[in-house]
């Protein structure tokens, strides 16, 4: 159970490509991120990645009325039906097109995917009792285009369907003698967007050129005929019918263009159908409006509608967006929120705070419209994630990008609270010291920058003699040591935190410095370099050369023990040896080429097999007992070893997201050509549509090409301080992954005598010690938790000092797990001391086993001394004035009482209420 690590959550990536959904209660939005979908909790400030995640990049999300279930499409048709409550993929299903649209009807019975031109309604999941969860009930068809856009009436009779042929058709989700279908025309470009009025018939259009038209009905919902047994078995008997209409030549009738405002539009059918004696639904043009736009390019890109507020907000491509009122058209205001185009809009269920999308950057942000605020605003990096590092005591991640920007991410919230810009060009390291309080980071500009996480800041700026290229960093256990290499001057370069000064230039490297690496018990640093060495370099004395490791080929990563009695370094070769940095003897070599299993990229021109030949490790971490270590490279595999066995304990695939570059072993034979691979082929369109073959020795992508395809890679990883997770930075985001206790049932000396009656029986008769001991022998949390509560306070020292050796670290361990996230401060913080205090020699014998569970109970501590301080200051001064308040009416009934020994009582007791209705109008 010890490497039982599961996805946990995804960070750094916030919002990629889809559509927006708000939940139920409207606290939340659901926001589609590369294959998975993340839940952000506005209410509470933290974000969830769920773990599922489909075959390529989500385009559509459909979630239903009640907010139990969610459809997710990917960009093939491939869907997955999802509990969002139990986090579990109920049915696969696959539309074998790509899909525009989802979405469920208001009573939550049907729902209806837009896929090419056609309209397809199905019935919901979960109401009947099928094999197939998803029945198709109906398909509709009439645009002559691609659809894109959906909405229902708020009673589920009907839906409106938009068309890229710049129509929109009016569909009866029943069957209706009155309306079975209606086109509507008026537009001169795509419709983006297409809305019914509360409770009505009534329509708003909205078109990609900025264009709005409103439509009015002359039947209301309660005004449509359902179609009896005698009508049905007529149209039976008329022969074979589109689905959804009545014959095809009649349903492509449709109103022109140029049609006056006001006037009535009629499909031939309309007249047919007049003929018989039925009242048929019409509509009539009652307005149209135009969006002010300030250039020919500036297109409108999204658009939502909140039927009870009659709000309706548009974004553009500029990254403007507008909140009009309707059917007045009246602009409430209209702001810009990027420079890139709204890709989604949303607004929730009370219509106090509209959600946008933005795919260009990355970012997702939620809008208080009425106060004009930000509810929620994030932003992923831009380009892929390059470096990151944890916090000593575990509750921060900093990352650095391609981007130039160093953000700092809340483990427990999975939110980023600041961001640092001042780097000009791509980061390459980012370390903590040793207090927490201080980020350092490396970048290709040639400046290490050092910055406060007190006052947001960047107080410190070191730069070299000549400008230099930093490809990697390192701070000493002390943090006050700062080094980076060079990989153009192949030098590594000292600095004093304090001073800000440059102490040395360490020189001897015949090729570019790859990685620093500072021992966490010595003042000796550990350089990897190109030219096949590692050296280390003493930084007490004269800053000399202690020892030069020779390697079989290129160092690429260089890591230290978290005990310093080791090293570790990853090689150009697929090799990860191991050092004594004492006595600079290997003490041994894992090959671990053959466990990375590189994917072939679609212009790769030499099997998966032959390529995976020159691929290596990059990046290594110890765990925090320092008995495996964890390395990732250019692959979707990241390796746990165990070092003293020297085998492989683990893969962890973190990826399977098909949109990615390098992900199968081999080609898709249905993209196989005679002439070869069709990502090879030039479709010989023009000259300057060549095929985008990717640049000699680009290993990030080339950002220049048109149709960029990202490869998937592990460009660094890390174990946190407690042991109990470990993040990775990949071409997807910052990846975490942690041990879920919770799901995990591991008994330990289990027989038929343990079991939770024998456990409560033991409570009964006050044996606390024996009801802890029964209850970790079924290593159940609500047993254990149940079983620590019911402990009196005052026996906690007698419990603690009677418990057998093997039950101190695992009641070490839960103590520390509950005080995050428990009440009982003083009663859990209590065990904890009496713990320590009573076998604090036996368990310093066992110092590496029992580092995480200390950092790990630090943490907890930690964290809640900080909200305690916050609340404590704040308080201070009213409790002083509470003080001062009680002292002064102390003082007056002192002075009244001796005044009533005189005879003076009714003076003093006016005296008194003057005092009291003056103290009251104090405190009002």
């Amino acid at each position: 159970m010890k490497f039982a690590y599961r996805f946990s959550n995804l960070l750094g990536t916030v919002y990629r490509h889809g559509n927006l959904s708000f939940s139920k209660d409207g606290n939340s939005v659901i926001s589609p991120v590369g294959n998975r979908i993340s839940v952000f909790d506005l209410k509470n400030n933290k974000s969830e990645t769920l773990p599922v995640s489909t075959t390529k990049n989500i385009t559509s999300v459909g979630l239903s009325p009640d907010g139990n279930l969610a459809i997710l499409v990917d960009e093939d048709g491939a869907a997955l039906l999802v509990s969002v409550v139990t986090r579990a993929v109920l049915h696969h299903y696959h539309f074998h097109k790509p899909v525009h649209s989802v979405r469920f009807s208001p009573d939550g019975r049907k729902f209806v995917v837009t896929k090419e031109n056609v309209a397809l309604m199905y019935h919901a999941p979960g109401r009947k009792r099928e094999f197939n969860a998803f029945a198709l009930d109906k398909s509709y068809y009439g645009p002559y285009d691609e659809t894109t856009c959906i909405d229902w009436t708020d009673d589920s009779k009907c839906f409106v369907v938009g068309s890229k042929d710049m129509t929109t058709w009016v569909f009866g989700a029943e069957r209706w003698v009155n309306l079975v279908y209606y086109c509507l025309g008026g537009h001169k470009d795509v419709i983006v967007g297409c809305f019914f009025e509360q409770d009505s018939l009534d329509l708003y259009t909205v078109s990609q050129d900025g264009t709005l038209c409103v439509w009015e009905c002359d039947t209301e919902l309660d005004g449509l005929v359902p179609r009896g047994p005698k009508e049905q078995s007529k149209a039976q008997e008329k022969g074979p019918q589109t689905e959804g209409g009545e014959e095809e030549e009649e349903e492509r009738g449709a109103g022109e263009e140029g049609e006056p405002q006001g006037e009535v539009i009629r499909g031939k059918a309309d007249e047919n159908r007049q003929q018989e004696g039925t009242k048929i639904v019409r509509y009539r043009r009652r307005g149209k409006h135009f969006f002010n736009k300030e250039g020919d390019f500036n297109n409108l890109t999204a658009a939502a509608f909140h039927k009870k507020t009659h709000l309706l907000v548009t974004g553009f491509a500029s990254g403007i967006f507008h909140l009009h009122e309707l059917p007045e058209f009246s602009l409430i205001h209209s702001l810009s929120i990027s420079d890139q185009r709204i890709a989604s809009i949303s607004i929730n269920s009370t219509g106090d705070w509209i959600g946008f999308g933005c795919s260009g950057l990355g970012q997702l942000l939620v809008w208080e419209w009425q106060s004009e605020s930000y509810v929620f605003k994030q932003q992923g990096h831009f380009n892929n994630m390059a470096t990151l590092s944890y916090s000593p005591d575990g509750q921060y991640i900093a990352t650095g990008g391609d981007d130039g920007k160093v953000k700092v991410w809340n483990t427990n919230s999975g939110l980023c609270f600041v961001t640092f810009s001042e780097h000009t060009s791509c980061i390459t390291g980012v370390a903590f010291t040793s207090s927490g309080f201080v980020i350092v980071s490396a970048s290709l500009d040639g400046t290490v920058r050092a910055f406060d996480l007190h006052r947001y800041r960047n107080f410190r700026t070191f730069t070299s003699p000549r400008p230099a290229q930093f490809s990697c960093l390192a701070l000493d256990c002390s943090g006050e040591l700062v080094s980076a290499g060079a990989q153009d001057s192949f030098e590594i370069f000292l600095w004093s935190m304090q001073t800000g000064r440059l102490l040395e230039v360490l020189a001897g490297h015949e090729g570019p410095v790859s990685c620093l690496s500072f021992s966490p018990v010595q003042s000796v640093l550990a350089s990897a370099s190109w030219d096949r060495t590692v050296k280390l370099w003493d930084m007490l004395d004269s800053w000399q050369t202690k020892e030069t490791l020779r390697l079989t080929s290129d160092g690429l990563a260089v890591t230290y023990r978290p005990d310093g009695q080791e090293l570790a370094v990853a090689t150009l070769d697929g090799e990860i040896s191991f050092w004594n940095p004492q006595t600079a003897a290997q003490t041994g070599s894992i090959v671990g080429r053959h466990d990375l299993q590189m994917g072939r990229k679609e212009t790769d021109k030499i099997t998966a097999k032959q390529a995976a030949k020159g691929k290596s490790f990059t990046s290594l971490c110890y765990s925090a007992d320092g008995q495996c270590i964890l390395a990732g490279g250019q692959s979707k595999f990241v390796c746990i070893y165990n070092v003293s066995e020297q085998i492989l304990m683990k893969k962890f695939e973190i990826s399977c997201n098909l949109s990615l570059d390098a992900m199968e072993e081999y080609l898709d034979r249905r993209k196989m050509t005679e002439f070869g691979s069709l990502a090879l082929l030039d479709e010989g369109v023009g000259d300057g549509d060549t095929v985008a073959l990717s640049l000699p020795g680009v290993k990030k992508g080339d950002m220049s090409s048109r149709h960029f395809k990202p490869e998937i890679r592990v460009s660094s990883l890390s174990f946190s301080p407690t042991g109990r997770s470990w993040a990775a930075t990949s071409t997807e985001g910052l990846l975490v992954y942690s041990l879920d206790g919770a799901l995990v049932f591991d008994p330990f000396d289990l027989d038929l005598d343990v079991t939770p009656s024998s456990v409560r029986r033991q409570l009964r008769q006050a044996e606390w010690a024996a009801a802890i001991v029964l209850a970790f022998r079924l290593n159940e949390n609500a047993l254990t938790k149940e079983v620590l509560e019911t402990v009196p306070h005052d026996q906690i020292s007698v419990v603690c000092g009677s418990l057998p050796d093997v039950y101190v670290e695992k009641l070490l361990r839960f103590v520390a797990s509950t005080l995050e996230s428990s009440g009982h401060l003083q009663f859990y913080l209590t065990w904890a001391q009496r713990l320590l205090t009573l076998h604090g020699q036996k368990l310093k014998s066992r110092s590496g086993a029992i580092l995480p569970i200390i950092q790990s109970l630090q943490k907890s501590i930690q964290r809640h001394f900080e909200d305690l301080s916050k609340l404590c200051d704040w308080n201070i001064y009213t409790i002083r004035y509470a003080a001062a308040l009680s002292k002064q009416r102390g003082l007056k009934r002192t002075a009244d009482d001796s005044l009533s020994e005189e005879g003076e009582g009714s003076e003093g007791s006016d005296m008194e209420s003057e005092a009291s209705v003056e103290e009251t109008n104090m405190l009002t």
